[in-house]
């Protein structure tokens, strides 16, 4: 009996192992770490596992276990016992050291914690499977003009990775050129389009549905950089429904992306500095809508001047759309603390706590990405 029992299991060990469709239906189930010691097991597997369609099929269910705060690491749910993508950027020996720029869709881009836009070497970085690239640097003549740097990503419309570089034509001026490079090709190429306008712009970039978003409070509009077209267009911002002059005149609270959804958050009035209203685009980017009308008054016991000046009132660090409607939630700091809010039943949770105001919030997603 013992005899039979185990050659069936062997039986089933083996259908199991040779039918692709049936064990990628068990993988895709499994967290990260088990896919990629899987890998090992044989060729077929390594195989199996390195495939686009089988990449394509685990982004898409868009893991977000979690963010980064510089390079702390801070997991979404507080009962996460697992390790941190990493403990410190030290995928590469850099001599001053490596910060976060971007995140897009699980890959990093990376580059030298210096000034010195001369020494600054950038790179593209991969948490989850700890695989990095570094980025020649930029053809313009003066590394001193460059004005942002930004990466573009995503495993169903952007496969191979882009860097994107605006920098002025002059010293100090309004007319900019575009450079992109592209990890299909590995090298620079100048963008035929250019543009002028009053920089800086009032946020960091944001890659979603093709093209490259940044906000600009001096023009009240969004502008969009095409990057299968290269082509720059705008959009307006929301119409804030507050209709208080004091809002328009600040820049928004955040402005990021989420399964495919650009969001804006609106700066609260003075009255009613916890209460914010978080604003959705369409994903043909026609038309801006109130998605939440967000009251954080529950969360805010009264605090001091003292408590103002250093955390500076209420920060929302990350709107995370959930699979599910009521699966929404957003990532807001302030008194020290570093609060999950749920948009729909209003349940919250402390996440993390800090005592000075990290520079640069970063959302981690699991990508099993070559690059």
């Amino acid at each position: 009996m013992e005899d039979s029992n185990h050659q069936s299991t062997l039986s089933s060990a083996v259908l199991i192992g040779f039918n692709d469709d049936l064990l990628t239906e068990i993988l895709l189930r499994l967290p990260v770490s088990s896919i990629l010691r899987f890998k090992s097991v044989s060729k077929h597997w390594r195989w199996l596992l390195s495939h686009r369609s089988f990449t394509l099929r685990f982004d898409k269910l868009l893991k977000s276990p979690g963010l980064f705060l510089r390079n702390v690491y801070v997991p979404f749910d507080v009962e996460d016992r697992s390790p941190p993508p990493f403990r410190t950027l030290d995928f590469c020996f850099d001599p001053h050291g490596i910060r976060i720029v971007q995140s897009c869709n699980g890959l990093l881009l990376c580059c030298s914690d210096t000034l010195e836009r001369a020494d600054c070497k950038y790179y593209v970085f991969n948490p989850t499977t700890k695989q990095y690239a570094i980025i020649p640097s930029v053809t313009t003549r003066d590394h001193e003009t460059i004005r942002f740097m930004g990466l573009a990503f995503n495993e169903t419309d952007c496969v191979h990775y882009k860097i994107i570089c605006i920098y002025a034509l002059e010293p100090f001026g309004k007319l900019f050129q575009i450079q992109m490079y592209s990890s299909n090709i590995r090298q620079w190429k100048i963008s035929i389009e250019s543009f002028s306008m009053d920089w800086p712009f009032s946020l960091d970039g944001v890659y979603c549905n093709k093209a490259f978003h940044w906000c600009s409070i001096y023009r009240h509009e969004i502008y969009s950089f095409k990057v299968d077209v290269e082509q720059m267009q705008t959009m307006p911002l929301p119409v804030m429904s507050s209709g208080d002059f004091h809002n328009l005149m600040l820049a928004p609270l955040y402005f990021g992306e989420s399964r495919g959804y650009l969001h804006l958050v609106e700066s609260p009035s003075p009255k009613k500095r916890f209460d914010v209203n978080v604003y959705e685009m369409l994903m043909d980017h026609s038309v801006w809508f109130l998605k939440y009308h967000v009251e954080l008054d529950e969360l805010s016991a009264p605090f001091s001047m003292i408590d103002y000046l250093l955390y500076r009132g209420l920060h929302v660090c990350d709107v995370v759309r959930g699979e599910k409607e009521g699966d929404t939630f957003m990532v807001v700091c302030f008194h020290g603390r570093m609060i999950r809010y749920n948009v729909h039943d209003k349940s919250f949770e402390q996440i993390f706590s800090f005592t000075k105001l990290y520079e640069g919030v970063h959302r981690y997603t699991e990508t099993l990405a070559l690059l």
